[in-house]
Formats: structure tokens, C-alpha cells, sequence
């Protein structure tokens, strides 16, 4: 088909379309309802996956952690895994001196909400003269805690060093939230607060960080030395290990270094599986997937549906141009139109119909993406050159596989039989 053909052949698409603007509005919905489906889900998850991820590197992406229970599980654990042993605190130490290929190890605790004995019942919160902050995230850690978690910046003051550790000091480092409901005209550096009723001295505030999808982030946490927290909190007993691998070194050693030295102090037998979990931050990742895989599951679903429904009007509309215009084909046909050009002239009208629906998709789903975007700044949904490519590509294949049995119906009518035709 040449240029001219071809030009010609979409300005008779187009003018059918106008010719019929009702017809052909209902013809495309469903194109459209397929099509701004997958262009408004692919935005969320594409802007969702790039959230994930910088959260994932946030958390340090050769940051391992030690836990007695595995991460990203639901619903109740099997009591075999729920009687482990507690990871203890001097595992640390043993894990410093045993484990070559660790560049640093460090440890950490926290306080839920609500704890397991009378005197820890409430929940944890913070004070300054009449301002009150309730259900923040307390957390005992070692000096070391920033450089596992990148997450936990700095923006004002200093973070823990190891005097305050090692001497127990009563100093706390809090979210850029908590500072901002308790200090709102103050600065917090150098303040006194209580913490659980107990006096400490704010030496540092976290940058900004308001959580993952809504959830609890850096912003809700108060952070004190560990040594501090060991002497007012001793009912809690579960304890995290985080340590982190040189570039140089392979991820693979360093964690089966520590998987020999932990199975040892907690006398794991040699035919017995590990009593304690080796977490990788790409469980997160791991999750993320999971969650977003049903989800894609059933945004295909549905797009099918759609772009079936589309597709089958796209038929049907064109067997029905074909019979509308059969004396047309009989004249062209007369005057040495080939069936090549006939079969052009209607696949390039179902084509264009469904390109119509494809771009009026992928404009809806970009206007759904953006919608959600403005009320919901959690979900940052990311519209890419990628999904509209695909859009117009989807639709545009639909067109062909449905057009081209009504244009090739068309490219065999008999010129004698068409031209007899009323």
C-alpha cells in the first residue's frame, strides 16, 4: 500500500467515523474501558514499584537481619516456630569477633504498643510541657543503627554515639513528626521530654519520613541507647541483629558465616533446620510482588473483558458497514479496485476505531492516575512512554484481529452480485 493509498484510505476511515458518531462511540466504550483499565492499574503499580524499591534501598540493600521469626508471614506461625529461643543480646559481640566477611554488626529492640506485663500495659508515649504525643515506636539501639539503616537520618542534631551507649545516657532521637506535634514553635535540640515518664534529652530529629502506603514510618519512632533501654524495659525480650557486607565481599559468605556462629550459640543440631531467620531487605520486594501479582491478575481479567467486548463491537459494526456498503465495493471493484485494496480500506476503519478507543484509554487512565496521585499522595502513580506504547498497541491489535474477517468478507463479494445489490 502506498502513501497516497494509505492516506486516502484513513481520511474514508474517518469519515465513516463522523458519518456515524453514535455508532461508533458505543463501538469503541468497550476499547476505552479496556484500554484506561490497564493504563490506570500499570500507572499505580509502576509508581508503587519505584516507591518500594527506594524504600527497599533506604533500608540498606546489604543490610541482613537476624530474626527468631520470619518476616512477611500471615496468620498464626506454627508452634514449632513460635517456641524458638529468644535471640539473645551478647549475640552481637560473638558475631562481631566470628564473622570476617561482616563489615559491622549492630543490635536493636523494641517496645510494642503494649507489653506483657501490668507496669507496661500502656501504650508508649512522649511529652513536652502540655503537648502529648501517643502509640509512637520506641526502639533501643546500638550506635552503628544508621549506618545498617540508611532510613534512619539525621536532619537535626546527632544521632546515639558509643559514649551514650556504653554509659546508659538518658538522650533520645525522635521523628521529624513527634518533633513537630510536641516543638511546634521550639527547637527540640537541647529539650527535655518524657518519654513513658521517664526524663531524657532530645539530641537529634530524623529527616522526614512519613511511612510506606500510610504505615508507621521513621517519623513515629523514638530512638534511645540500647544499654538505656535494656535497664527500663527488661520484659522485652525479642531482639534484632543487623549487620552489612562490603561491596567487596559476597553476600553469600557473610551470611552463612553468621548462620554457622548463631546455630553454635544456640546449639542447633547438624540434621536440624536453623531455629532463627537470615532476612534479606528484598523481602520486601518479595511481598510487594506477591501482592501486586493478584492484583495484575485481575486488572488483565477485566481489560479482556473490555477490549473483548470492544473488539466483538468492532465486528459487528464493520459486517454491518459491509452490507451497508456493498454497492460501493461493487463499483470499486468495477473500476479495478484489487481485493488487497478493499481488504486495506476496511481494516484501516476498524483500526482506526479502535486507535480512537485506545487514545481516549489511555487519556482516561492517565487522568485516573493523576486523580489518585492528588487525593492519595501515598500512592505516587507513574504514568511511562512504556504503558502508553502499549496501550495504543493493544488497541490497535484488536483492531486487526477483529476487522480483518469483515474486511476480508468484504475483499470476496462477487463485483456482479454487489453492483445487483439493493
Amino acid at each position: 500500500m502506498t502513501r497516497v493509498e494509505l492516506r486516502e484510505n484513513l481520511l474514508v476511515a474517518l469519515d465513516t467515523l463522523r458519518s456515524h458518531k453514535v455508532r461508533s462511540g458505543l463501538t469503541v466504550l468497550g476499547i476505552v474501558i479496556g484500554v484506561t483499565s490497564v493504563i490506570s492499574v500499570a500507572a499505580i503499580i509502576e509508581g508503587l514499584n519505584r516507591h518500594v524499591t527506594r524504600r527497599v534501598e533506604g533500608i540498606g540493600s546489604r543490610t541482613l537481619f537476624v530474626s527468631r521469626l520470619p518476616a512477611g508471614r500471615f496468620g498464626r506461625l506454627p508452634e514449632e516456630i513460635r517456641r524458638r529461643k529468644y535471640i539473645e543480646y551478647d549475640y552481637a559481640d560473638a558475631l562481631r569477633e566470628s564473622c570476617p566477611a561482616v563489615a559491622f554488626i549492630t543490635s536493636f529492640a523494641n517496645r510494642p504498643s503494649f507489653g506483657g506485663s501490668l507496669s507496661a500495659r500502656e501504650a508508649n508515649d512522649i511529652r513536652f510541657a502540655s503537648e502529648r504525643v501517643d502509640n509512637i515506636i520506641l526502639r533501643g539501639v546500638e550506635q552503628d543503627y544508621t549506618r545498617a539503616i540508611p532510613l534512619f537520618s539525621v536532619s537535626q542534631g546527632r544521632f546515639l554515639t558509643r559514649y551514650d551507649v556504653d554509659h546508659s545516657r538518658a538522650v533520645v532521637v525522635i521523628g521529624d513528626a513527634i518533633a513537630g506535634a510536641l516543638f511546634p514553635h521550639l527547637d527540640p535540640l537541647g529539650q527535655t521530654v518524657r518519654l513513658n515518664g521517664k526524663l531524657y534529652e532530645v539530641i537529634g530529629v530524623f529527616d522526614k519520613d512519613p511511612g510506606l502506603f500510610g504505615g508507621p514510618g521513621v517519623d513515629q519512632f523514638a530512638v534511645i541507647p540500647l544499654s538505656n533501654f535494656r535497664k527500663h524495659y527488661p520484659e522485652v525480650r525479642e531482639v534484632f541483629i543487623a549487620f552489612s557486607v562490603d561491596q567487596t565481599v559476597s553476600l553469600d559468605l557473610a551470611r552463612d558465616q553468621v548462620t554457622d556462629v548463631l546455630r553454635r550459640l544456640r546449639r542447633v543440631p547438624h540434621n536440624v533446620e536453623n531455629d532463627f531467620e537470615i532476612i534479606s531487605p528484598d523481602f520486601l520486594t518479595n511481598l510487594w510482588n506477591q501482592l501486586t501479582g493478584a492484583l495484575v491478575l485481575l486488572t488483565a481479567i477485566i481489560s479482556s473483558v473490555g477490549l473483548l467486548v470492544g473488539g466483538i463491537g468492532v465486528m459487528n459494526i464493520m459486517l454491518i458497514s459491509v452490507t451497508e456498503r456493498t454497492a460501493e465495493i461493487g463499483v470499486r471493484k468495477a473500476i479495478g479496485a484489487r481485493r488487497s485494496d478493499i481488504r486495506a480500506q476496511f481494516l484501516m476503519e476498524a483500526i482506526t476505531l479502535t486507535f480512537v478507543g485506545g487514545a481516549l484509554g489511555i487519556l482516561a487512565g492517565a487522568a485516573v492516575a493523576a486523580l489518585v496521585s492528588a487525593l492519595i499522595p501515598s500512592i505516587p502513580a507513574t504514568l511511562s512512554i512504556l504503558w502508553i506504547v502499549l496501550g495504543v498497541a493493544i488497541s490497535v491489535s484488536v483492531g486487526l484481529f477483529f476487522g480483518y474477517y469483515p474486511a476480508n468478507r468484504a475483499a470476496n463479494l462477487d463485483p456482479i452480485a454487489c453492483l445487483r445489490y439493493e
